[in-house]
């Protein structure tokens, strides 16, 4: 069920911590993988880690410029010739949308506010729109998106990308029907919700940068884990894989927390 080999696989924000994690599984089972980023260097760096069976390559673009993209679509059909999933990475905060001692909710910027709904939600909605063509064109494929544990329960002072990431919800329902009542049944969607871990965003607003303990926050976050810790990225690729895969091929239009049982818990 795992095997991809000979099955595309298009990344965006493939670079970030999860993500480039996510690509390195992929080709360890066989997929080859386009890692789409505004960044070839650090494209061709985290290639270079990858060992294989699977191929990897990259594709220069910003999720938010639709040329760019279609560019990056023929670099994608001019190597693997067709692309079987893709994986909405790319996405992010800013600190200027988060409520805070001397920024209160009335007098969040417009600018930081459309900056991370734009990122997230255009950034998700505009490379489906040119990758996930092609598989409408070939009644086959998996979209699988990136939400938040954010979207479930609004984290306090995250505005921004609380609704944003709320809206990828609505939106991997909304395309999931879409695409296999206009398309193909054939073609799913669906996205994973991860709960809490250390990344480059986040590292020192739940870590301490110089001591490396955990900060307020971070201690609040865990107490509100059962599982008691962050996740690691490699927590994330059994059910990516299984998303991915036809192990799942009666699932479409879900959202599956991978949250150390965040979400489960009430707090008393």
């Amino acid at each position: 069920m795992y095997d991809f080999t000979g099955r595309s696989v298009t990344i965006t924000g493939g670079t970030g911590v999860l993500f480039s994690t996510m690509a390195r599984g992929l080709v360890g089972c066989g997929a080859d993988v386009a890692i789409v980023t505004r960044s070839p260097a650090k494209g061709a760096s985290l290639i270079s880690t990858m060992p294989g069976p699977g191929r990897a390559i990259v594709a220069q673009a910003d999720v938010l410029r639709r040329s760019e993209l279609q560019q990056a679509l023929q670099t994608v059909i001019a190597e693997f010739g067709r692309i079987d999933c893709l994986i909405n990475g790319a996405g992010g905060n800013q600190p200027n949308a988060i409520t805070r001692a001397g920024l209160s909710f009335f007098d969040l910027p417009e600018d930081a506010l459309r900056f991370v709904f734009d990122l997230n939600m255009l950034g998700t909605i505009l490379p489906t729109q040119v990758f996930g063509k092609t598989m409408a064109e070939q009644g086959e494929g998996v979209v699988l998106n990136v939400s938040s544990m954010s979207a479930f329960r609004p984290l306090t002072r995250v505005l921004g990308y609380s609704a944003a990431k709320a809206g990828i919800n609505n939106f991997t329902q909304w395309l999931a029907v879409y695409m296999a009542r206009e398309y193909s049944p054939r073609i799913r969607v669906n996205a994973i919700a991860p709960g809490f871990f250390l990344t480059e965003q986040n590292r020192n607003l739940l870590t301490e940068p110089e001591s490396g303990r955990l900060t307020e926050r971070g201690q609040s976050i865990l107490d509100h884990t059962p599982m008691g810790r962050f996740g690691q990225p490699e927590d994330l690729l059994g059910t990516v894989l299984w998303l991915l895969s036809p192990a799942s091929a009666f699932v479409t239009g879900v959202v599956v927390p991978v949250d150390g049982g965040f979400s489960a818990f009430s707090g008393v």
